[in-house]
């Protein structure tokens, strides 16, 4: 036999999807750090190549006709002591005719704005390296040039300092992010077990109950969003308790209704093999053939009586199909035909002549015409009348089975429904009370009732399984 594959829990399952995006968030919120952190840095150690730009700014003079620069040298040892690194300066007209300081430092790739300040990282001899440069015009140009020349001021340096000072930070965003990744996902993990508690409960409670514990579950204490399990078990649960009070049910009514049958058939057999005397075993079996055909027919009615009970009890609704009323109900006047003759009945069915569809259980439904129609034979006298009639009125279907037997009381006919009760009319008649019970239930199944009435004028009943339409 193949080993059954293992399931997931859905606390794995959980697990298996917030932790990886728990990790997919804090690896995109380090990103985005690591991204603020370079422009703030940027920002910071840029402020100090901005004042390098300005102080050399404005040690620039044209006066004498030429282009001179009396650098600030203290401004520079400071500024390359808090860089940690080489500084490199330039200062050129904008043609680079004329040049002071390292030659070739590198340009941006688009025109300069005059008076504006930008900043880029470059090389510079294999050297990465953040300039800035500032674009301005003289004011006197130099001697013979045009009045809008333009002097260029670029300032450089390494950036081992901020790169250093990048990657420290960086390391405690990291070791920041990683406890909080750790401690989000031991708190995660605790979450998602003390969320699924209830349910660990849920079922040690199921476990531990005996096989005949049928009381709905408890859903006062699991989340709302398991509570519709739960009614779902309940409602599991309430449907096999129906079912096995209606088998205990059964088997009391089945005891109850077939011992005395069966203790008298026993008792006849007993007499008749003490009996020499060939009239009197003839009388005797032919008692006993009554009696085993009254035990043949309540144990058929019983039989059906459960499978109407385990119709009403089924899932996903019933397995209803489309029915021809009319034909169902020729089918049960033929069935019944010898036993209407053999009491010489006027008998008959008055049908419409035409099909009469409706949709229904076809088992249940003949169950409950025979039971009618057996009924209406047995109750009415020799030579007597049953007619079964099918009608088709506003909003409904009638089937109706008149007779003209002595018809029922008020009393009977409010209580006809009840199992195993006889009323007035059949005392003394064979039967055990089932049939209009029966009839009653499978009518309730499809949505109708059963109408009985006594017959104006009579005597008689009118006994009619009344349908709505769809």
């Amino acid at each position: 036999m193949p080993a059954r594959p293992r399931r997931r829990s859905l606390k794995t399952t959980l697990l298996w999807w917030l932790l990886p995006v728990l990790a997919v968030v804090a690896g995109g919120g380090l990103w985005l750090s690591v991204r603020l952190l370079d422009d703030l840095t940027n920002a910071a150690y840029d402020r100090s190549l901005a004042g390098a730009l300005r102080a050399i700014d404005l040690n620039i003079s044209t006066e004498s006709g030429g282009l001179a620069v009396e650098l600030p040298y203290r401004l520079l040892q400071f500024f390359e002591l808090t860089a940690s690194g080489n500084v490199y300066f330039r200062v050129s007209t904008e043609d680079n005719l004329t040049e002071i300081g390292n030659p070739a430092l590198p340009m941006p790739a688009h025109p300069l704005v005059s008076g504006r300040a930008e900043f880029f990282d470059a090389e510079y001899f294999g050297e990465p390296v953040r300039v800035g440069v500032l674009a301005r015009r003289l004011d006197p140009p130099l001697y013979g040039a045009q009045e809008r020349q333009r002097v260029v001021i670029q300032v450089a340096e390494s950036i081992e300092s901020r790169a250093g000072f990048t990657r420290a930070v960086l390391m405690r965003a990291i070791e920041r992010d990683t406890l909080q990744i750790l401690l989000s996902a031991i708190l995660l993990t605790g979450g998602v077990i003390i969320a699924l508690r209830p349910l660990v409960r849920l079922s040690e409670e199921i476990d531990a109950r005996d096989p005949d514990d049928l009381r709905p579950v408890d859903d006062s204490q699991v989340p709302a969003e398991v509570q519709p399990l739960v009614s779902a078990i309940n409602r599991h649960i309430a449907r096999h308790d129906a079912q096995a009070r209606a088998q205990r049910q059964f088997l009391d009514d089945a005891s109850h209704q077939l011992r005395t049958p069966l203790t008298v058939l026993k008792t006849q057999v007993d007499f008749a093999l003490r009996e020499t005397d060939p009239q009197a075993v003839r009388q005797v079996l032919q008692a006993m053939h009554a009696g085993v055909d009254r035990s043949i027919r309540m144990a058929n009615q019983m039989l059906a009586l459960a499978r109407v009970h385990d119709a009403s009890l089924a899932e996903g609704g019933l397995p209803f199909v489309r029915i021809d009323l009319a034909e169902l109900a020729g089918e049960c006047v033929r069935s019944l035909l010898p036993a209407a003759r053999a009491k010489q009945l006027d008998y008959g069915i008055e049908a419409l002549g035409e099909a009469l569809w409706m949709p229904g259980l076809p088992v249940l439904l003949r169950e409950a015409v025979l039971n009618l129609l057996d009924n209406a034979i047995r109750y009415s006298p020799e030579g007597g009348m049953v007619t079964l009639m099918l009608l088709r009125e506003p909003g409904r279907i009638v089937l109706r089975v008149e007779d003209s037997g002595p018809g029922m009381p008020v009393s009977d006919i409010e209580r006809a429904g009840v199992r195993f009760r006889r009323g007035e009319s059949g005392k003394g008649k064979p039967g055990a009370g089932l049939g209009l019970a029966i009839a009653q239930r499978i009518a309730g199944l499809h949505k109708g009732r059963l109408v009985l009435e006594n017959r104006e004028p009579g005597p008689g009943l009118r006994a009619a399984l009344v349908f709505p339409r769809s």
